[in-house]
């Protein structure tokens, strides 16, 4: 593949013919999972197209305090997989008007029920860091997916954007470097380490 247009080309071609597609799109931190899911979306039918995210189901801020975690969100553990896979189920049995929570990044929690994923759907797109990974109850996800795409960056690169993103929500330097240190980077390499094979591999340049 050589541009986004000939990937939704293959997505669309691999989808024909299925009343319902699930497409996962992995990657760690910093990949561009949410940027390149909704670029997809619109270039396939963006009136048939639904983008999920994993990060709907982290955990609570408040619960992440009481399971001493706080320090550590985003790490494999601190997500709902089971409700993520039940959802996962109800979307595939073609259930009408699924509902599903949506991850806000500048409050930093989840919206319950603020996606409505209909009949009309026709391609699912799921974005997340996980999604591929081998352990826990992640690896149960796999056979929900019909397409798995992984999406590779180099580590160097996640760092400079996972320190600019802490940034650009008006985090300090020393925040941004020690949050990234202490936690973004530790998931990123989980993600790098311990995921499985992806149908298809995308590149992504370095400005993407």
């Amino acid at each position: 593949m050589t541009s986004l247009d000939d990937l939704a080309d293959l997505i669309r071609a691999r989808a024909a013919g299925a009343d319902r597609f699930v497409v996962a799109i992995a990657g760690p931190p910093g990949a561009g999972k949410s940027t390149l899911s909704h670029e997809l979306a619109a270039r396939l039918s963006p009136a048939e197209t639904a983008v999920l995210q994993a990060d709907g189901f982290h955990f609570d801020n408040d619960l992440l305090v009481r399971l001493g975690r706080r320090d550590r969100k985003g790490a494999p553990d601190t997500f709902d997989v089971a409700g993520l896979d039940v959802l996962l189920g109800r979307i595939r049995a073609r259930e009408e008007d699924v509902v599903a929570p949506v991850f806000d990044r500048t409050l930093d929690v989840a919206r319950a029920g603020a996606l409505v994923i209909g009949s009309e759907i026709h391609l699912v797109l799921v974005e997340g860091n996980y999604l591929l990974l081998r352990q826990g109850p992640w690896a149960a996800l796999g056979p929900r997916f019909d397409l798995t795409l992984r999406i590779d960056v180099p580590r160097a690169e996640l760092e400079r954007r996972l320190i600019a993103r802490w940034h650009d929500l008006g985090w300090s330097p020393e925040a941004a470097r020690a949050w990234v240190d202490g936690n973004d980077l530790p998931n990123v390499d989980t993600v790098l380490a311990e995921s499985g094979p992806a149908d298809l591999v995308w590149s992504p340049g370095a400005a993407v």
